[in-house]
Protein backbone atom coordinates (compact mmCIF):
# COMPACT_ATOMS: atom_id res chain seq x y z
CA UNK A 1 0.00 0.00 0.00
CA UNK A 2 1.56 3.29 -0.50
CA UNK A 3 1.94 5.98 1.00
CA UNK A 4 -0.86 9.01 0.73
CA UNK A 5 -0.22 12.61 0.57
CA UNK A 6 -2.00 14.59 3.57
CA UNK A 7 -4.96 15.77 1.10
CA UNK A 8 -5.63 13.06 -0.76
CA UNK A 9 -5.36 11.11 3.24
CA UNK A 10 -7.96 13.62 4.56
CA UNK A 11 -10.34 12.87 1.24
CA UNK A 12 -9.88 8.97 2.09
CA UNK A 13 -11.26 9.87 5.31
CA UNK A 14 -13.63 12.15 4.71
CA UNK A 15 -15.51 9.96 1.90
CA UNK A 16 -15.28 6.81 3.36
CA UNK A 17 -17.29 7.90 6.65
CA UNK A 18 -19.88 10.02 4.46
CA UNK A 19 -20.43 7.18 2.63
CA UNK A 20 -20.91 4.54 5.60
CA UNK A 21 -22.97 6.90 7.87
CA UNK A 22 -26.14 6.81 9.09
CA UNK A 23 -28.38 9.15 11.15
CA UNK A 24 -27.03 9.16 14.81
CA UNK A 25 -29.63 8.76 17.57
CA UNK A 26 -31.15 11.64 19.08
CA UNK A 27 -31.57 12.94 22.43
CA UNK A 28 -32.96 16.06 23.99
CA UNK A 29 -30.99 18.69 26.00
CA UNK A 30 -32.04 21.97 28.26
CA UNK A 31 -30.70 25.22 25.85
CA UNK A 32 -28.17 25.79 28.39
CA UNK A 33 -26.25 22.74 28.37
CA UNK A 34 -26.38 22.20 24.49
CA UNK A 35 -23.44 24.62 23.72
CA UNK A 36 -21.36 22.56 21.27
CA UNK A 37 -23.49 19.33 20.46
CA UNK A 38 -24.89 18.71 17.10
CA UNK A 39 -28.45 19.90 16.19
CA UNK A 40 -30.40 16.85 15.16
CA UNK A 41 -33.17 19.42 13.51
CA UNK A 42 -33.80 22.47 11.33
CA UNK A 43 -34.37 25.67 13.78
CA UNK A 44 -37.04 28.03 11.53
CA UNK A 45 -38.04 31.80 12.31
CA UNK A 46 -41.38 31.44 14.37
CA UNK A 47 -42.57 34.92 12.61
CA UNK A 48 -41.02 37.20 11.05
CA UNK A 49 -37.55 39.30 12.51
CA UNK A 50 -37.58 41.56 12.88
CA UNK A 51 -41.60 41.33 13.75
CA UNK A 52 -42.02 44.93 12.46
CA UNK A 53 -40.02 47.61 10.63
CA UNK A 54 -37.68 48.71 13.87
CA UNK A 55 -35.47 51.63 14.34
CA UNK A 56 -31.48 50.88 14.49
CA UNK A 57 -30.46 54.31 15.99
CA UNK A 58 -32.03 56.94 18.87
CA UNK A 59 -33.66 59.87 16.94
CA UNK A 60 -36.84 60.97 15.36
CA UNK A 61 -39.25 59.08 12.86
CA UNK A 62 -39.91 61.07 9.95
CA UNK A 63 -41.12 61.30 6.85
CA UNK A 64 -38.22 61.74 4.27
CA UNK A 65 -40.35 64.30 2.05
CA UNK A 66 -40.30 66.65 5.15
CA UNK A 67 -36.50 66.79 5.87
CA UNK A 68 -34.77 68.81 6.04
CA UNK A 69 -36.67 71.30 8.07
CA UNK A 70 -38.27 72.07 11.17
CA UNK A 71 -40.88 69.32 12.52
CA UNK A 72 -43.40 69.19 15.48
CA UNK A 73 -42.40 66.85 18.21
CA UNK A 74 -45.81 64.55 18.37
CA UNK A 75 -44.77 61.88 20.83
CA UNK A 76 -42.49 59.71 22.12
CA UNK A 77 -41.80 55.48 21.45
CA UNK A 78 -39.55 53.45 23.09
CA UNK A 79 -38.58 49.74 22.20
CA UNK A 80 -41.37 47.40 23.89
CA UNK A 81 -44.11 50.01 23.19
CA UNK A 82 -46.12 50.89 19.16
CA UNK A 83 -47.19 54.43 18.45
CA UNK A 84 -50.50 54.38 18.50
CA UNK A 85 -51.45 57.07 15.66
CA UNK A 86 -50.10 57.76 12.02
CA UNK A 87 -47.32 60.51 11.86
CA UNK A 88 -48.44 63.04 9.63
CA UNK A 89 -46.68 65.99 7.44
CA UNK A 90 -44.75 68.25 9.86
CA UNK A 91 -44.48 65.79 12.38
CA UNK A 92 -41.78 64.18 14.08
CA UNK A 93 -41.83 61.41 17.20
CA UNK A 94 -39.11 60.56 19.35
CA UNK A 95 -38.02 56.81 18.78
CA UNK A 96 -35.72 54.61 20.73
CA UNK A 97 -33.03 52.03 19.36
CA UNK A 98 -35.42 48.91 18.80
CA UNK A 99 -38.86 50.36 18.74
CA UNK A 100 -41.64 49.96 16.34
CA UNK A 101 -41.53 52.95 13.37
CA UNK A 102 -44.87 54.41 13.47
CA UNK A 103 -46.89 54.16 10.49
CA UNK A 104 -46.58 56.95 8.41
CA UNK A 105 -42.99 57.13 8.64
CA UNK A 106 -40.37 55.87 6.54
CA UNK A 107 -36.49 57.29 8.34
CA UNK A 108 -34.78 57.84 11.31
CA UNK A 109 -33.28 60.96 12.02
CA UNK A 110 -30.15 60.54 14.04
CA UNK A 111 -30.91 62.59 17.29
CA UNK A 112 -26.92 63.70 17.06
CA UNK A 113 -28.07 65.51 13.81
CA UNK A 114 -31.12 67.15 15.29
CA UNK A 115 -31.38 70.53 17.39
CA UNK A 116 -34.52 70.02 19.52
CA UNK A 117 -36.33 73.87 20.94
CA UNK A 118 -38.55 74.59 23.96
CA UNK A 119 -41.34 74.94 21.89
CA UNK A 120 -41.60 70.99 21.32
CA UNK A 121 -40.09 71.04 17.67
CA UNK A 122 -36.83 69.75 16.18
CA UNK A 123 -34.84 70.56 13.42
CA UNK A 124 -32.13 69.19 11.47
CA UNK A 125 -30.14 70.30 8.72
CA UNK A 126 -30.09 66.76 7.23
CA UNK A 127 -31.82 65.12 4.06
CA UNK A 128 -32.53 61.14 4.45
CA UNK A 129 -33.47 58.91 2.62
CA UNK A 130 -36.79 56.65 2.74
CA UNK A 131 -35.38 53.42 4.46
CA UNK A 132 -32.62 55.03 6.36
CA UNK A 133 -31.58 53.68 10.13
CA UNK A 134 -34.73 51.31 9.79
CA UNK A 135 -34.21 47.68 9.74
CA UNK A 136 -37.40 46.51 7.53
CA UNK A 137 -40.03 43.89 9.03
CA UNK A 138 -38.31 40.48 7.65
CA UNK A 139 -34.87 41.60 6.64
CA UNK A 140 -33.03 39.30 8.86
CA UNK A 141 -35.81 35.84 8.28
CA UNK A 142 -38.91 35.38 7.16
CA UNK A 143 -40.96 33.12 8.94
CA UNK A 144 -40.30 29.36 8.22
CA UNK A 145 -37.15 30.09 7.08
CA UNK A 146 -34.48 28.03 8.26
CA UNK A 147 -31.25 29.61 10.39
CA UNK A 148 -30.04 26.83 11.86
CA UNK A 149 -29.75 23.33 10.16
CA UNK A 150 -29.38 19.80 11.35
CA UNK A 151 -25.48 18.68 11.70
CA UNK A 152 -25.14 22.35 12.47
CA UNK A 153 -22.33 22.83 15.62
CA UNK A 154 -24.31 25.12 18.54
CA UNK A 155 -22.34 28.03 19.26
CA UNK A 156 -23.00 31.21 21.05
CA UNK A 157 -24.45 32.64 18.31
CA UNK A 158 -27.02 29.54 17.89
CA UNK A 159 -27.85 29.80 21.29
CA UNK A 160 -28.66 33.35 20.73
CA UNK A 161 -30.87 32.31 17.85
CA UNK A 162 -32.37 28.91 19.75
CA UNK A 163 -33.54 31.61 22.78
CA UNK A 164 -34.93 33.74 20.46
CA UNK A 165 -37.20 31.35 19.01
CA UNK A 166 -39.00 29.55 22.15
CA UNK A 167 -36.31 26.74 22.50
CA UNK A 168 -36.10 25.69 25.98
CA UNK A 169 -35.01 22.53 25.05
CA UNK A 170 -33.04 21.40 21.78
CA UNK A 171 -32.54 18.16 19.97
CA UNK A 172 -29.45 16.98 19.49
CA UNK A 173 -27.59 14.17 18.22
CA UNK A 174 -25.81 11.83 21.04
CA UNK A 175 -22.41 12.05 21.23
CA UNK A 176 -20.20 9.20 19.79
CA UNK A 177 -18.52 6.78 21.37
CA UNK A 178 -14.67 6.54 21.51
CA UNK A 179 -12.48 3.63 22.55
CA UNK A 180 -9.37 4.87 23.30
CA UNK A 181 -6.92 2.07 23.37
CA UNK A 182 -2.52 2.18 24.01
CA UNK A 183 -1.08 -0.04 23.30
CA UNK A 184 3.01 -1.03 24.74
CA UNK A 185 5.06 -2.56 27.65
CA UNK A 186 6.86 0.54 28.10
CA UNK A 187 3.66 2.34 29.62
CA UNK A 188 2.36 2.34 33.13
CA UNK A 189 -0.40 4.02 34.45
CA UNK A 190 0.06 7.82 35.35
CA UNK A 191 -0.22 6.89 39.11
CA UNK A 192 2.50 5.27 39.15
CA UNK A 193 6.74 5.37 39.09
CA UNK A 194 7.78 4.53 35.92
CA UNK A 195 11.16 2.51 35.85
CA UNK A 196 14.22 4.43 33.74
CA UNK A 197 12.66 2.49 30.19
CA UNK A 198 8.96 3.01 30.70
CA UNK A 199 6.85 5.76 30.37
CA UNK A 200 3.48 7.08 31.99
CA UNK A 201 0.41 7.07 29.77
CA UNK A 202 -0.30 10.43 28.61
CA UNK A 203 -1.57 9.78 25.32
CA UNK A 204 -4.93 8.35 26.32
CA UNK A 205 -5.62 11.42 28.95
CA UNK A 206 -4.63 13.77 25.76
CA UNK A 207 -6.81 11.75 23.23
CA UNK A 208 -9.62 12.06 25.60
CA UNK A 209 -9.04 15.59 26.19
CA UNK A 210 -9.32 15.52 22.52
CA UNK A 211 -12.17 13.69 21.53
CA UNK A 212 -14.21 15.85 24.41
CA UNK A 213 -13.83 19.17 22.45
CA UNK A 214 -14.40 17.32 19.67
CA UNK A 215 -17.81 16.37 21.09
CA UNK A 216 -17.19 12.64 21.36
CA UNK A 217 -17.49 10.88 24.53
CA UNK A 218 -13.77 9.10 25.33
CA UNK A 219 -13.81 5.46 27.06
CA UNK A 220 -10.25 4.39 27.86
CA UNK A 221 -9.51 0.84 28.07
CA UNK A 222 -6.57 -0.91 29.70
CA UNK A 223 -2.85 -0.64 28.44
CA UNK A 224 -2.63 -3.34 25.60
CA UNK A 225 0.51 -5.14 26.08
CA UNK A 226 3.20 -6.30 23.00
CA UNK A 227 1.21 -9.33 22.51
CA UNK A 228 -1.20 -10.10 19.21
CA UNK A 229 -3.83 -12.04 21.81
CA UNK A 230 -4.07 -9.04 24.02
CA UNK A 231 -3.94 -6.22 21.68
CA UNK A 232 -6.77 -8.23 19.73
CA UNK A 233 -8.84 -9.08 23.16
CA UNK A 234 -8.71 -5.38 24.00
CA UNK A 235 -9.55 -4.23 20.23
CA UNK A 236 -12.50 -6.46 20.45
CA UNK A 237 -13.80 -4.13 23.28
CA UNK A 238 -12.82 -1.25 21.79
CA UNK A 239 -14.72 -2.40 18.39
CA UNK A 240 -17.86 -1.42 20.50
CA UNK A 241 -17.81 1.99 20.73
CA UNK A 242 -18.85 4.15 17.75
CA UNK A 243 -14.88 4.82 16.99
CA UNK A 244 -12.09 3.70 17.76
CA UNK A 245 -8.52 5.32 18.35
CA UNK A 246 -5.14 3.27 18.56
CA UNK A 247 -1.88 4.63 20.08
CA UNK A 248 1.20 2.99 19.13
CA UNK A 249 1.84 -0.26 17.64
CA UNK A 250 1.57 0.76 13.93
CA UNK A 251 4.91 0.89 12.91
CA UNK A 252 7.33 -1.44 11.23
CA UNK A 253 8.87 -3.28 14.40
CA UNK A 254 9.21 -6.82 15.78
CA UNK A 255 6.69 -6.12 18.30
CA UNK A 256 4.35 -3.97 16.94
CA UNK A 257 1.38 -6.03 16.68
CA UNK A 258 -1.98 -3.58 16.00
CA UNK A 259 -2.07 -4.00 12.39
CA UNK A 260 -2.11 -7.64 12.36
CA UNK A 261 -3.99 -7.91 15.24
CA UNK A 262 -6.66 -5.81 13.37
CA UNK A 263 -6.62 -8.09 10.30
CA UNK A 264 -8.17 -10.81 12.42
CA UNK A 265 -11.31 -8.93 12.53
CA UNK A 266 -11.86 -8.94 9.16
CA UNK A 267 -10.29 -5.34 8.62
CA UNK A 268 -10.41 -3.20 5.44
CA UNK A 269 -7.34 -0.88 5.65
CA UNK A 270 -7.48 2.16 3.86
CA UNK A 271 -4.27 3.77 4.26
CA UNK A 272 -1.46 2.75 6.40
CA UNK A 273 1.07 5.40 5.61
CA UNK A 274 1.20 9.39 5.54
CA UNK A 275 3.66 11.93 3.46
CA UNK A 276 3.82 13.94 6.92
CA UNK A 277 5.61 14.52 9.91
CA UNK A 278 4.88 13.49 12.70
CA UNK A 279 2.63 10.98 12.34
CA UNK A 280 3.89 8.94 9.01
CA UNK A 281 2.99 5.71 10.17
CA UNK A 282 -1.02 6.31 10.46
CA UNK A 283 -3.46 3.38 9.70
CA UNK A 284 -6.96 4.11 8.60
CA UNK A 285 -9.53 1.19 8.33
CA UNK A 286 -13.02 -0.12 9.12
CA UNK A 287 -13.63 -3.48 11.18
CA UNK A 288 -16.88 -4.97 12.18
CA UNK A 289 -18.61 -1.82 10.08
CA UNK A 290 -16.33 0.57 12.78
CA UNK A 291 -13.89 2.95 11.84
CA UNK A 292 -10.67 2.70 13.17
CA UNK A 293 -7.29 4.99 13.58
CA UNK A 294 -4.04 3.37 14.26
CA UNK A 295 -2.06 6.78 16.21
CA UNK A 296 1.72 6.69 15.90
CA UNK A 297 2.69 6.39 19.50
CA UNK A 298 4.60 9.29 19.96
CA UNK A 299 2.46 12.39 21.63
CA UNK A 300 3.37 15.08 18.94
CA UNK A 301 2.39 12.05 16.25
CA UNK A 302 -0.88 11.47 18.20
CA UNK A 303 -2.13 14.71 18.62
CA UNK A 304 -1.43 15.87 15.28
CA UNK A 305 -3.22 12.99 13.62
CA UNK A 306 -5.80 13.57 15.74
CA UNK A 307 -6.86 17.02 14.92
CA UNK A 308 -5.88 15.93 11.17
CA UNK A 309 -7.85 13.05 10.54
CA UNK A 310 -9.79 11.29 13.77
CA UNK A 311 -11.43 14.69 14.89
CA UNK A 312 -12.81 14.93 11.05
CA UNK A 313 -14.27 11.29 11.39
CA UNK A 314 -15.38 11.71 14.56
CA UNK A 315 -17.05 15.24 13.99
CA UNK A 316 -19.12 13.60 10.93
CA UNK A 317 -19.94 10.30 12.64
CA UNK A 318 -21.81 12.96 15.28
CA UNK A 319 -23.91 14.01 12.65
CA UNK A 320 -21.95 17.54 11.49
CA UNK A 321 -22.78 18.83 7.88
CA UNK A 322 -18.16 19.41 7.59
CA UNK A 323 -15.50 18.94 9.59
CA UNK A 324 -13.11 21.74 8.49
CA UNK A 325 -9.72 21.87 9.89
CA UNK A 326 -9.44 25.37 12.01
CA UNK A 327 -6.31 26.59 9.75
CA UNK A 328 -5.07 30.24 9.35
CA UNK A 329 -1.92 31.97 7.71
CA UNK A 330 0.42 33.72 9.67
CA UNK A 331 3.43 35.73 8.85
CA UNK A 332 6.98 33.48 10.33
CA UNK A 333 8.89 36.15 12.54
CA UNK A 334 12.27 34.27 11.99
CA UNK A 335 13.61 32.18 8.97
CA UNK A 336 12.73 28.51 8.67
CA UNK A 337 13.98 25.75 6.77
CA UNK A 338 13.10 21.68 6.20
CA UNK A 339 13.58 19.05 4.29
CA UNK A 340 11.47 18.61 1.32
CA UNK A 341 9.37 15.13 0.59
CA UNK A 342 7.01 15.37 3.86
CA UNK A 343 3.90 17.74 5.23
CA UNK A 344 5.51 19.03 8.06
CA UNK A 345 3.65 20.06 11.35
CA UNK A 346 5.43 21.66 13.71
CA UNK A 347 4.98 23.52 17.40
CA UNK A 348 4.90 27.66 17.18
CA UNK A 349 3.63 30.24 19.01
CA UNK A 350 0.73 31.90 16.70
CA UNK A 351 0.60 35.90 17.90
CA UNK A 352 -2.69 37.98 16.75
CA UNK A 353 -1.87 40.84 18.66
CA UNK A 354 -0.75 42.43 15.39
CA UNK A 355 -3.52 44.21 13.82
CA UNK A 356 -2.73 43.11 10.24
CA UNK A 357 -1.83 39.85 9.94
CA UNK A 358 -1.17 37.00 12.80
CA UNK A 359 2.91 36.65 13.55
CA UNK A 360 4.24 32.74 14.12
CA UNK A 361 7.17 31.63 15.47
CA UNK A 362 8.45 28.27 15.41
CA UNK A 363 9.14 26.51 18.69
CA UNK A 364 12.38 24.82 19.13
CA UNK A 365 11.98 21.06 19.60
CA UNK A 366 13.71 17.73 20.11
CA UNK A 367 11.20 15.64 17.89
CA UNK A 368 7.61 14.24 18.31
CA UNK A 369 8.29 12.78 21.85
CA UNK A 370 8.74 16.59 23.18
CA UNK A 371 5.82 17.70 25.26
CA UNK A 372 7.31 20.56 27.49
CA UNK A 373 7.72 21.84 23.51
CA UNK A 374 4.06 21.18 22.70
CA UNK A 375 3.22 22.85 26.13
CA UNK A 376 4.99 26.10 24.86
CA UNK A 377 3.19 25.78 21.42
CA UNK A 378 0.08 27.37 21.00
CA UNK A 379 -0.40 26.15 17.25
CA UNK A 380 0.99 23.72 14.42
CA UNK A 381 3.09 25.95 11.39
CA UNK A 382 2.58 23.64 8.24
CA UNK A 383 5.33 23.29 6.18
CA UNK A 384 4.70 22.69 2.43
CA UNK A 385 6.04 19.38 0.96
CA UNK A 386 7.51 21.06 -1.84
CA UNK A 387 8.99 24.16 -0.49
CA UNK A 388 12.22 23.50 1.62
CA UNK A 389 13.15 27.37 2.49
CA UNK A 390 10.98 30.30 4.53
CA UNK A 391 11.92 33.99 4.92
CA UNK A 392 11.16 36.17 7.75
CA UNK A 393 7.41 37.90 6.75
CA UNK A 394 6.59 34.61 4.63
CA UNK A 395 3.25 34.26 5.18
CA UNK A 396 3.02 29.73 6.07
CA UNK A 397 -0.53 28.16 6.72
CA UNK A 398 -0.65 27.20 10.65
CA UNK A 399 -2.86 24.76 12.37
CA UNK A 400 -4.38 25.81 15.08
CA UNK A 401 -3.67 23.58 18.13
Amino acid sequence: MSALTFPDARATVIRAVLAARIPPVTETVLLEDSPGRILAEAILADRDYPPFDRAMRDGFAVRSVDVPGRLRIVGEVRAGERFRSDLQPGEAIEIMTGAPVPAGADAVIMVEHTTRDNDGSVATDRAAAAGSNIAPAACEAREGTAVLRAGDRIDHSSIAWLATTGHPFVSVFVRPRVAILATGDEIVAVSHTPASHQIRNSNSYSLAAQVRRAGGDPIILPVARDDKQATAHLIAQGLEADLLLLSGGVSAGKYDFVEAALAGFGAEFFFDRILIQPGQPLVFGRAQHKFFFGLPGNPASTMVTFELFGRAALELLAGANAAPLPMTLARLTRPFRHKTGLTRFLPAWLCTNEPACAEVTPVDWQGSGDIPSLCRANAFLVADANQADYAAGDLIPVLLK
